[in-house]
């Protein structure tokens, strides 16, 4: 997993430090965020101090009508040994028993110009994409009319190949050889290619090429996501594959099923256009329309209307 800091958000949101300079080493192990609003009444016993705490409108304004003994009483125990920071939102003044707690406990105040809702929005995705899950799938992924298609299959099958003829027909390159995957929300897989091998693609007896620079950066994305599988195998004659497209196959890919398409390989077959019709196919799923379920119900309705004529 990881590591964010105090710090990364002061780096990457517009952000202000106010106080406790000291503890922007400070690492944030949640991607929770937590409003004290209760807390400032008193009631400390389900205090979650391991979290980015979150001051707006509402909870200044409470801290404000306290009396001073008050106020430092809830700031001493708000500003703890493990809170890796506080934000105070709308750009508002930010009282000196806080400046005082912060600096004295080393816990960093950081004050944003924004709305309070718009805040947390912004840091949670910030933090929920950091500490999302992640893996790393043998394969590659590009983006087919807009459908994110990870294609697998054991080595030496021609996954880099029919990429290279799906880039150029026109689609785009997220990653080969290995797929970084990380899952954010509870049904989403976003993939991305390692940073050493970005752009780049491996055709066996070629070398390595990179794509962007043959065919332009409109030919390459960083990130997709990863809505449907295409494995491919070899041809197995003893095998039986799918002629209809009936059969609804899906991979577990951590906690998210990805419906999944099993083509074979033999001479002849341009995988290219498969895997385009593939994707079309696929959306079309998406928008309502099955031709597979649509021929069968056409075949149903000519068995029934073949067995009234005989009767």
């Amino acid at each position: 997993m990881p590591t964010v800091r105090t710090k990364d958000l002061l780096d990457n949101f517009n952000l202000k430090l106010i106080a406790g300079e000291e503890g922007l080493h400070r690492e944030i192990t949640t991607s929770d965020i937590s409003r004290p609003g209760i807390e400032m009444t008193g009631f400390f016993q389900f205090y979650p101090s391991e979290r980015l705490q979150l001051i707006g409108r509402t909870e200044m304004a409470y801290f404000l009508e306290l009396d001073e003994d008050k106020r430092r009483d809830r700031v001493r125990r708000l500003f703890t040994d493990i809170t890796p920071g506080i934000v105070i939102t709308r750009g508002m003044d930010v009282p000196n028993e806080m400046i005082e707690a912060a600096n004295d406990a080393g816990v960093p105040i950081l004050q944003s110009p924004r709305k309070t809702t718009r805040v947390i929005s912004r840091l949670t995705n910030y933090l929920e994409i950091k500490f999302a899950p992640s893996t790393a799938i043998h394969g590659v992924l590009v983006d087919v009319y807009g459908v994110g298609v990870l294609i697998t299959g054991q080595s030496g099958v021609g996954k880099s190949e029919t990429a290279l003829e799906l880039v150029k027909r026109g689609h785009r390159l997220v990653a080969d050889d290995s797929v970084e995957i990380r899952q954010e929300d509870y049904d989403t897989l976003i993939g991305n290619s390692p940073p050493l091998i970005e752009h780049l693609l491996e055709i066996r007896g070629v070398g390595i090429i990179n794509i962007m620079t043959l065919f332009g950066a409109g030919s390459v994305l960083s990130s997709k996501k990863i809505s449907f599988i295409i494995h491919l195998e070899i041809w197995d004659k003893m095998k039986q594959y799918d002629r209809l497209g009936l059969d609804e196959d899906t991979l577990k890919i951590m906690d998210v099923h990805i419906p999944k398409a099993t083509i074979p390989v033999r001479p002849g077959r341009n995988l290219a256009v498969i895997i385009e019709v593939a994707a079309m196919n696929f959306r079309l799923k998406k928008m309502g329309v099955n031709a597979a379920e649509e021929f069968s119900e056409r075949l149903s309705e000519m068995i029934e209307q073949e067995k009234e004529d005989m009767e």
